[in-house]
């Protein structure tokens, strides 16, 4: 959520922000925005003024009672009374323009960051790095549900049977590969200084406002109607929450936290070639980092998020590019994102496999997560995320770029998390 003095004191940049996301109706929003605030700010100085009457009057009240002037300060006790009316009428209607305020204010995506380009879909994303050699499978390549079927490793009818489409069910070296998978991310995070939680995995309605995915995404998420609750979409819900109404001091960065989770999203509205077998799930796996720094290092800690997934993929020995997200295309929290794409040799086409952003104060500020300055001032944090990574994607990658006539070969690096090294 943008803060109200960032707005006021920036509209224009705020306006040249808004305009690269196309978000719609943005001049009308923004004077909404300002006119509340105005009303708000107005309302509270009246209201403090008439307190602060209300004050003076009561303890005049008591000097009078004191010096034997009872009549007086009984007229001096009907104003009071009516300044006390005024005061409620007025916190009434300041409570009423907070709310409208904060209203306003959840409608509002991030600003995105100056680098950001403008853009209306993934069609204008920014191509800013590619590494790895597409391998040549020949003719006979099969896509990764073909293969899956082949070598009995993934049922995507079996799990249609268990729950529906878009809950595949994984079976033995397939469930032991996608093992490895987490435990092979989670290693690789954890040597890089990530701290692994583990989380839960349904979260309250207030969690879902601190991310951003409340009100913006609750299309895509299954909520718990008995109880309340939502199935995150991602750990980045959990684990980012865990620092929710923190007041932290700067000695305290970086905090860097890293958790596996299956992940749960409704995807309504997905169909055709591009979301069959692994491409686009209901329920699937991934190792999440997520980082919450000092406002003046997060786009250092933003680039070297971005080399560490690159590493992994290089050990993979996969094929990939990272696309920085033109304004159309960024998600709603955050200021800028980087893409990372896996070649599907078999799809012949490229597959989002990981994201990582920067939200500067964006989602500090719903969470309220703030920070001790130097001068001794509260400031809000910024949060960062990314995947490292989504694994239906990547093992759909594995299985497809891996493949022989002779089997699937597991990755030199996985080989001692699977304990074995083709699969046939």
């Amino acid at each position: 959520m943008l803060q109200v003095h960032y707005i006021r004191e920036n509209t224009t940049a705020v306006l040249e922000g808004l305009a690269k996301r196309n978000f719609a109706n943005a001049e009308t929003i923004i004077k909404q925005v300002l006119t509340a605030d105005e009303n708000r700010r107005a309302t509270q100085v009246e209201l403090d003024n008439t307190l602060a009457e209300s004050n003076k009057l009561s303890k005049e009240i008591g000097v009078l009672y004191k010096s034997g002037q009872a009549q007086k300060a009984t007229l001096l006790k009907e104003k009071t009374k009516q300044l006390k009316e005024s005061s409620k009428e007025l916190s009434e209607k300041l409570n009423d323009f907070a709310n409208e305020l904060q209203d306003l204010l959840y409608q509002i995506p991030n600003v995105p960051h100056t680098s950001v380009k403008a853009g209306t879909s993934e069609e204008d994303n920014e191509e800013v790095f590619k590494e790895g050699k597409i391998p040549d499978l020949g003719k006979n390549a099969l896509p990764h549900w073909e293969l899956a079927k082949k070598y009995d490793i993934i049922d995507f009818d079996l799990g249609a049977k268990i729950s529906g489409a878009g809950f595949p069910v994984y079976k033995g070296k397939g469930a032991r590969l996608q093992r490895a998978l987490i435990n092979y991310f989670l290693d690789k995070n954890t040597a890089a200084g990530y701290q692994e939680v583990q989380v839960p995995h349904l979260v309250n309605e207030a969690s879902g406002f601190g991310t951003g995915q409340l009100p913006d995404k609750e299309g895509q998420m299954y909520y718990v109607t008995e109880d309340d609750l939502y199935l995150i979409p991602t750990a980045e819900v959990p684990i980012t929450n865990m620092f929710r109404g923190n007041l932290m001091q700067e000695t305290e960065f970086p905090i860097c936290v890293t958790g596996y989770t299956p992940c749960f999203r409704r995807e309504a509205g997905s169909y055709g070639a591009h979301v069959r077998g692994l491409n686009r799930l209901h329920q699937f796996d991934k190792v999440e980092i997520v980082r919450i720094e000092h406002p003046d290092n997060s786009y250092q800690a933003l680039d070297g998020m971005v080399e560490h997934i690159k590493n992994i993929l290089r050990e993979l020995k996969l094929p990939y590019r990272i696309l920085r997200l033109c304004g159309g295309d960024t998600g709603f929290t955050a200021a800028l994102t980087f893409d990372f794409e896996l070649f599907s040799t078999a799809q012949d086409r490229w597959l989002e496999i990981s994201s990582a952003s920067n939200f500067e104060t964006f989602q500090a500020n719903r969470l309220k997560l703030r920070f001790k300055n130097k001068e001794g001032k509260s400031e809000l944090a910024h949060t960062l995320n990314g995947s490292s990574l989504a694994l239906p994607r990547v093992l759909a990658g594995i299985l497809e770029n891996y493949q022989t006539e002779d089997g699937i070969q597991v990755p030199e690096v996985l080989i001692p998390y699977t304990g074995f090294d083709v699969i046939n």
